[in-house]
Order: C-alpha cells, then sequence, then structure tokens
C-alpha cells in the first residue's frame, strides 16, 4: 500500500505553473508600456528645439556643397606587356583613364597614340621585382603621369586613374 500512495503522491504533484503565467503577462506589460512611451513621445520624443535647428544648419550646409570640378575621363586602351627575358613567362595587363580638364579632353584624345607608346615603353623596361613591392603601384603611377603630362604637355592631365594593374 505505500507504493501505491507514493505514486499518487509522484502523479499529483505537478509543477505550478503560476511563475510561468505571472512572467508572460508582465513581459506583455512591459512590451505593451514601451511601445506606449515611444509612440506618445514620452521617450526618444520630437525633436527640441535645438536639435530642429542643427539638423537645419545640417541640411542648410548639405545644400551649399561645392560643385564637382569640371573634369572628364580620356580612357587609355588596355595593354598586355611581357615582362622580363622571354624566359620566365610574365605578363602585365594594365588598364587606366585619364583625368583631364573638360575643355582637353579632345586634345588628350588626339594624342593616345603617343600616350599608349610612352606607357608601353615603361612598362617594358620594368622588371618583375620592380612590381612585386607593396610601394610600387604607388611609384609606377607617378612616374607614368610625369610621362603623360610630359607628351601631353603641362597640366592637361591633372591625374592616371589605375583601373586594372595584373600581373600573370
Amino acid at each position: 500500500m505505500s507504493e501505491e500512495d507514493e505514486n499518487e503522491e509522484s502523479v499529483s504533484k505537478k509543477p505550478s505553473k503560476l511563475p510561468l503565467i505571472i512572467g508572460v503577462l508582465l513581459a506583455a506589460l512591459g512590451g505593451g508600456g514601451g511601445f506606449f512611451a515611444v509612440s506618445s513621445g514620452m521617450l526618444f520624443g520630437p525633436e527640441s528645439e535645438k536639435t530642429a535647428k542643427a539638423s537645419d544648419t545640417e541640411k542648410s550646409a548639405a545644400s551649399e556643397l561645392p560643385d564637382l570640378p569640371d573634369v572628364a575621363y580620356v580612357p587609355v586602351p588596355a595593354l598586355v606587356v611581357s615582362l622580363g627575358e622571354g624566359a620566365t613567362g610574365k605578363h602585365l595587363r594594365f588598364y587606366a583613364q585619364l583625368e583631364v580638364g573638360a575643355g582637353h579632353q579632345e586634345e588628350v584624345a588626339a594624342l593616345m597614340p603617343r600616350v599608349v607608346d610612352v606607357l608601353n615603353s615603361y612598362l617594358r623596361a620594368l622588371d618583375v621585382r620592380d612590381l612585386t613591392d607593396r610601394a610600387s603601384l604607388t611609384r609606377l603611377r607617378s612616374q607614368m603621369l610625369r610621362r603623360v603630362r610630359i607628351v601631353a604637355g603641362g597640366e592637361r592631365v591633372k591625374d592616371l586613374l589605375i583601373m586594372e594593374f595584373v600581373l600573370n
């Protein structure tokens, strides 16, 4: 008989669901109260006069941005240059664009065969170890820009933008 009493007691003793129900109710009340506080403006309310003036100042500053410089871009045809003594079989694939003043676009485009010749000659004279250094691209870019400016004359070419520089 004692075994039957123990079995009945263990079956009838289930954990209470009251703490679970209270937790769910408190969570729902907290969520609803938070929603009400935010939507009514009690928390993160409408902008005060200071923040409204600051945002107006930012908007006017954004509308007073200076105009973009009057530039145009002239593409340099893609170059594939073999490097080294030919036994290495390394190739450099190079593509760039020249940033020029808008009034000089046609003049620089007319000189493109000379620009390609100068860049091709310079890149062929390079060794593979000249291209593998991390800082080499900056140095090479400045050297190529200097040569292109000599060919184009004066300050017609503002910058040389390297679009592709791949060593195979």
